[in-house]
């Protein structure tokens, strides 16, 4: 089993994407048997864990970027990366347009998002129409606590495998009306999509995860592997259940 850091890149404030919003995520972890830390960044120009992280029992860090580009100071970014190159596994989550955009520092794990302002994708274009004040890249899978059929490439990864359904898939992800921009660049060998979402505005697919192992560092040393999702939504309490409610900036009407 697992020793998981799950952070946020924002500090503790309560009317936002603080840690709690991802209480039940925490806790289906800690029922598979994982040990689970659970923090928002600290209210100081670098985290004093994510700086140190690469000195750390952590084997994962789970980062939700929640910040509109201000979420990762450099050492934290530096912390991140050594913790990498020391073998340590790292997922990703950020959201539409800007949002979470800090991750573009992080190497080639940053590479493989795309953003409204940075990095951004040559074909991403509006999506969602229901929000005028949300710009692209804002994927349109669904209502929040509704749930989106995915598409699976292959191989299947194992990150997708279950023994819980006939196909031997994940066959199904919350959905959310503006999810992010997650590829895998021509010039990284390492990374691939293994699962696609289809807009429900458009038709068009989209990819909901791209993984990066097999990556090598400077030294010649395996990197740890990571995945970038597209959106924190995939993990937040609000999609899972919408009783637990959400910030009061969430103005989307929920599903069922």
């Amino acid at each position: 089993m697992a020793t998981i850091l799950m952070q946020t890149t924002i500090t503790d404030v309560a009317d936002d994407w603080n840690i709690d919003r991802f209480s039940l995520l925490a806790d289906e972890l800690r029922r598979a048997g994982h040990h689970v830390t659970a923090r928002n960044r600290a209210a100081t120009p670098d985290d004093p864990v994510l700086s140190a992280l690469d000195t750390s029992a952590y084997d994962q860090l789970w980062l939700f970027a929640v910040d509109v580009a201000d979420g990762l100071g450099p050492r934290d970014v530096s912390g991140v990366l050594r913790f990498r190159a020391r073998g340590g596994g790292v997922l990703t989550a950020r959201d539409h347009q800007d949002l979470g955009s800090s991750l573009l520092q992080l190497d080639s794990l940053g590479a493989v998002n795309h953003f409204h302002t940075l990095n951004p994708a040559a074909d991403d274009r509006r999506d969602d129409q229901d929000n005028p004040n949300i710009s692209w890249p804002n994927h349109h899978s669904g209502a929040n606590g509704d749930y989106q059929p995915i598409f699976v490439l292959s191989p299947v990864h194992d990150l997708l495998r279950t023994a819980l359904t006939p196909s031997g898939h994940i066959e199904w992800f919350p959905a959310h009306p503006h999810e992010g921009s997650v590829s895998a660049p021509p010039d990284q060998p390492f990374a691939r999509a293994i699962a696609q979402g289809r807009s429900t505005v458009t038709g068009r697919r989209f990819n909901l995860a791209v993984v990066i192992e097999g990556e090598t560092g400077a030294d010649g040393r395996l990197l740890g592997r990571a995945v970038a999702c597209s959106t924190f939504h995939h993990f937040a309490d609000m999609n899972w259940c919408p009783r637990v409610g959400a910030p009061s900036f969430v103005t989307d009407r929920p599903g069922t």
